[in-house]
């Protein structure tokens, strides 16, 4: 449900425009709101769940998601959707740590890495697959049902771990309420800044939140360096191959969350597809990573991840340059297919083996911690991107409604995220090729 959530809403965007009459930055805080509750509270959220049960804080954070996708669905307003949507990405910070960790504690040794593994790819399936899900919902009935449907969904989640998921706990670890706030806060400042500014100009809302935010940040990283117990250990990222994985997390993950939302907007604006067809449109990456996502983690496993971690953003950054060529008229065979699909062989080589490789860069100690950075670190950029990307493609007010406005900035989109992505793979370049191999085959 978190993962799916975090993608699934973009196809439903033009239906939510249109019926609550919002703006580009209305529909910004739509998917912001969420992204910015869960990359905030997710590092938290795993102390909580060492401390005081893992199961239990999974259990909170599934009622909490489900009772604020009822607010979701409810909502009459782009307002009390932002403040519900907020809400809902507090249950999924709650929910998705302790999913990991309840992995991590209850799988024997060898089995680990397989389960992990199929976390990982499970999580790279529901960002790709979250527009087909959403067009299918929304032509179904309405955009409203994308988040009711989590109800039900929530109910078995619930029952299932109440019967089958035994309870687990770590050592008394100490909740870094100071660190939390502190980041919580900086995220917020910068986000609010980067999204209202072409709105608002330089005005006290966006000049006070971007100062916020910057000096929010400056004194996490300071908290972080100088707390006993910091929410994450400084030293984790004394370690090379740990902090370039996670940079290609940032760029990665941030171009994905750029290109899906522009995506779900230029389908149906400019090329008139119906939800559902927009939602199909990218069916081929779901299939590619259902396909081929945990055989490219194991033979990371077994030759080491640097050339998957180089060569998989490079397939994506070119998939989203033969993206450009979706423009009103364009088949799909010759428009949308070609990019898709590089697109999404390209997810498939890399989003398994820089799990893997966050995990195998950081002490078993902190292998936790790590996975809660590697899931912080890739709901950032999804965030960051999604306030960036659309001021700096040209887009404002209602022009998301307008085939060719929208198309102009599809395109920079495009090459913007391309970019990105080409740099993550650049990046990688530094990883080392023996990281996983160092510990052994199934050691995490």
């Amino acid at each position: 449900m978190a993962m799916l959530d975090g993608f699934v809403v973009n196809v439903a965007l033009p239906r939510i425009g249109a019926e609550l009459d919002a703006s580009v930055a209305n529909l910004q805080w739509i998917v912001d709101g969420y992204l910015l509750a869960l990359a905030a509270l997710i590092l938290v959220a795993g102390a909580l769940g060492d401390r005081f049960g893992r199961r239990r804080v999974f259990l909170v954070g599934v009622v909490w998601f489900g009772a604020a996708s009822v607010l979701c669905g409810l909502a009459w307003s782009p307002t009390s959707l932002i403040v519900a949507r907020v809400l809902q990405g507090v249950g999924g910070a709650l929910l998705t740590p302790g999913s990991l960790a309840i992995i991590q504690a209850t799988f024997s040794h060898d089995d680990r890495a397989r389960a992990i593994g199929a976390w990982s790819g499970l999580s790279g399936i529901a960002a790709a697959a979250g527009p087909l899900v959403g067009g299918l919902l929304v032509q179904a009935w309405s955009w409203r049902l994308v988040f009711l449907i989590n109800i039900p969904i929530a109910v078995v989640c619930v029952v299932l771990a109440l019967r089958c998921v035994p309870e687990t706990r770590g050592s008394d670890t100490a909740i870094d309420v100071r660190g939390s706030v502190i980041g919580a806060l900086g995220l917020a400042g910068l986000t609010t800044c980067l999204v209202e500014a072409p709105v608002r100009g330089a005005d006290w809302l966006v000049v006070g939140s971007g100062v916020l935010g910057v000096v929010a940040m400056t004194a996490f990283v300071v908290h972080l360096r100088r707390d006993s117990e910091p929410l994450v250990p400084p030293s984790l990222f004394a370690d090379r191959t740990f902090t370039i994985s996670n940079a290609l997390t940032l760029v990665v993950y941030g171009a994905l969350g750029g290109v899906t939302l522009m995506m779900a907007l230029q389908l149906q604006t400019s090329l008139g597809y119906p939800p559902t067809a927009a939602g199909v449109a990218g069916a081929p990456i779901t299939v590619l990573m259902l396909l081929l996502s945990s055989r490219f983690g194991a033979w990371a496993a077994r030759v080491g991840p640097r050339w998957f971690l180089v060569t998989g953003p490079l397939l994506v950054a070119t998939g989203m340059l033969l993206l450009t060529r979706a423009v009103p008229g364009a088949s799909y065979l010759g428009g949308v297919l070609p990019g898709v699909v590089l697109f999404g062989l390209g997810l498939s080589v890399v989003v398994a083996p820089v799990t893997a490789t966050v995990l195998a860069a950081a002490p078993d100690r902190y292998a936790g911690v790590a996975s809660g950075v590697n899931n912080a670190v890739a709901r950032t950029g999804s965030l960051l991107a999604v306030a960036v990307l659309p001021v700096a493609a040209g887009l404002s007010g209602a022009a998301y409604a307008d085939p060719v406005a929208l198309t102009a900035a599809w395109k920079t989109t495009l090459v913007i995220c391309a970019v990105m992505a080409a740099l993550g793979g650049l990046m990688a370049v530094g990883v080392r090729g023996n990281v996983l191999a160092a510990t052994g085959p199934g050691s995490r």
